[in-house]
């Protein structure tokens, strides 16, 4: 797996190979062209909010072409970035609750014919377009990874994403966070801690769909268009896993999963077609449902986890609005169907 490689603080060529003048601080275009999509996945590791990142990269940028005239050139232009937007990233999360998942609330698996019962206070984890960051930093979007760093005290998690993710050292993030390397030691020893309990790392992620996995979406879009339970049952795994902010339930095992998409789910054979895309580095679905006037709206955005040639977790996001983000129609004609 490929991480995002940040270049030592201690080298003050920028990646052109030259020494940095300021002349790039001087252009905001140019920075946010430049920079923007690295850091978009940064902030979204912190924060668990694409449209949070966004606003965060903004201000970050904001804030480095504001102060460009105090650069100093002891570091490269983006540790100096990665700098700002980690320390705005604290502070916009500070006193603020964190972004879980149905699963990260800590209460036991549901059973299918439990009411559903959403909640809209919560600030649920958000997917992100792998369209909004580049290929490198796919790697380490995982849905299951930053929901897990959700779990992180905010400074715990800025530390495990500078040491792990972005390589830095320990010196690197003390001198980022205003710390000592003893203390930045003890926070990534903690937060290790934190993620072996939960089983995960950045490392476990899946690599590029198999022709066998190419098949099964195949698969699973016509299984969902037909509403054939057995069949979606079937290409499940045992244990699988589905949850559906804001719903606050979750549901484990693929038996359970198919009572609860046909006892729950308003459609219908041929009510709901598919859409491909990708998000978190993860296959990803736009589900829509037949209107009254037969065309389709959208109805939630699925991300799933692949094992082999099953799928092992899905988070279904019951948000219309995710559908403009990851560049999906926000409407479907009557006589639409599967390919």
């Amino acid at each position: 797996m490929s991480l995002t490689q940040e270049t030592p603080m201690s080298e003050i060529e920028t990646e052109t190979g030259g020494t940095s003048t300021g002349t790039e601080l001087d252009d905001f275009d140019a920075l946010t062209a430049r920079y923007g999509r690295e850091l978009l996945a940064h902030c979204y590791r912190m924060s668990g909010s694409a449209h949070e990142a966004e606003d965060l990269v903004q201000e970050t940028l904001l804030r480095a072409w504001r102060s460009s005239a105090g650069f100093q050139g002891r570091s490269s232009v983006r540790t100096w970035l990665y700098r700002i937007a980690t320390n705005v990233c604290l502070t916009n999360l500070e006193g603020r609750p964190r972004r879980p998942l149905p699963t990260g609330l800590g209460a036991p698996d549901s059973r299918a014919a439990d009411e559903l019962a959403p909640d809209a206070e919560i600030p649920w984890l958000e997917p992100i377009p792998d369209a909004a960051v580049t290929v490198a930093e796919r790697d380490t979007i995982r849905l299951a990874f930053v929901a897990a760093l959700q779990h992180l005290p905010a400074r715990q998690r800025a530390v495990l994403i500078l040491r792990d993710v972005l390589r830095w050292s320990a010196a690197e993030v003390a001198e980022a966070l205003d710390t000592t390397s003893t203390a930045v030691n003890s926070a990534l020893q903690r937060a290790h801690a934190t993620m072996a309990e939960r089983g995960l790392t950045e490392d476990t992620v899946a690599d590029d769909l198999s022709p066998e996995q190419e098949v099964l979406l195949a698969r699973y879009v016509e299984a969902f268009w037909r509403k054939d339970i057995d069949r979606i049952v079937s290409l499940l795994t045992a244990e699988a896993v589905w949850e559906m902010p804001p719903f606050t339930g979750w549901y484990r095992g693929s038996t359970t999963i198919g009572e609860l998409i046909d006892t729950q789910c308003p459609g219908g054979s041929l009510d709901m077609p598919m859409l491909r895309t990708t998000a978190n580095g993860q296959p990803a679905l736009g589900l829509y449902m037949r209107g009254p006037d037969g065309g389709f709206t959208p109805f939630q955005l699925q991300v799933l986890t692949l094992d082999g040639d099953r799928v092992a977790h899905v988070g279904a996001f019951f948000d219309p609005g995710l559908f403009a983000r990851f560049g999906l129609p926000d409407h479907l004609p009557a006589d639409h169907a599967p390919v």
